[in-house]
């Protein structure tokens, strides 16, 4: 039996038995990436759909996602490559692009805008190894490194990419434990620890969406905005009033229908409410 150091979960691994995420295996006694290189999504995409709105706006990025994820959210919009039973058939019918096609691949579009590659549309720590691979040899290209992601990850496996990512944007998806517990499968905790140490090493955006009756209180976004403002860089200096937010609106989807999408007039005021704290807030789905 191996255990798996990725997240919060710590799955405890017989040989050839799958972990939660379904993205993680223990192959030969380890727990490894059964991911690694199996690429669901590739699109060249705007960098503000990441989102990251202050970083090389107007710019392209090469998207790229497997299958996986160590959360539950019941409102998934990519649940067929997250956690559905549909997501399980990927392992054996995703074309295989090892590190060095994906990142000749990001050269290839330098014609077209691409500034390098973002890490998306699943969890991609859940297959960390791929990303670290592939990010070195992107940077080597004189490219940049997108990390999309939950949070949800052991700081000692954000030490392994930090090097080579030069921005993420990061869920922050409320501010109550039980939010993270009840509704996600996650852990608050984890997710504020690796936002603290990921601003003090490359450009972080953090993003809210907005659920009716779980975090949309004012409330709420006031006290997340107030623990973002307290964000250090490197140098203990504080620099959260510069950190952006992305608050976007929920629509019904996947096993959360029984709820109205988020009123706009709702998402604009706790976007005011957000200024009172933050310098860069954007509305989103809108």
């Amino acid at each position: 039996m191996a255990e798996c150091s990725v997240c919060f979960r710590h799955c405890r691994l017989n040989e050839g038995q799958i972990g939660f995420c379904r993205g993680r295996i223990c192959k030969d006694g380890v727990v490894q990436a059964r991911n690694y290189g199996k690429v669901t999504s590739l699109a060249l995409d705007p960098i503000e759909k990441k989102p990251l709105a202050r970083f090389y706006p107007g710019s392209r990025i090469l998207s790229v996602g497997s299958y996986g994820c160590n959360l539950r959210c019941p409102f998934c919009q990519n649940h067929e490559i997250s956690w559905s039973e549909e997501a399980e058939r990927f392992n054996e019918t995703t074309e295989y692009i090892s590190p060095e096609e994906l990142a000749a691949t990001a050269q290839y579009y330098e014609r077209k805008k691409n500034i390098g590659v973002a890490f998306t549309y699943n969890e991609p720590l859940i297959g960390y190894e791929y990303v670290r691979d592939t990010a070195k040899l992107v940077h080597e290209a004189g490219m940049k490194n997108v990390l999309v992601t939950n949070g949800t990850t052991e700081i000692a496996v954000l030490e392994e990419l930090l090097s080579y990512i030069d921005a993420m944007n990061i869920d922050l998806k409320g501010f109550t434990d039980r939010y993270y517990q009840d509704v996600l499968g996650g852990d608050r905790q984890m997710v504020l620890s690796f936002i603290k140490r990921a601003v003090q090493k490359c450009h972080v955006e953090l993003t809210t969406l907005i659920i009716p009756g779980e975090n949309d209180s004012v409330d709420e976004i006031r006290q997340m905005c107030r623990w973002i403002l307290s964000l250090k860089d490197a140098n203990g200096e504080t620099i959260g009033q510069n950190v952006p937010l992305h608050i976007s609106r929920f629509f019904p989807r996947f096993h959360m229908t029984d709820r109205q999408a988020t009123d706009v007039p709702h998402i604009y005021q706790l976007a005011e409410v957000a200024r009172e704290s933050l310098k860069y807030v954007y509305t989103g789905n809108c």
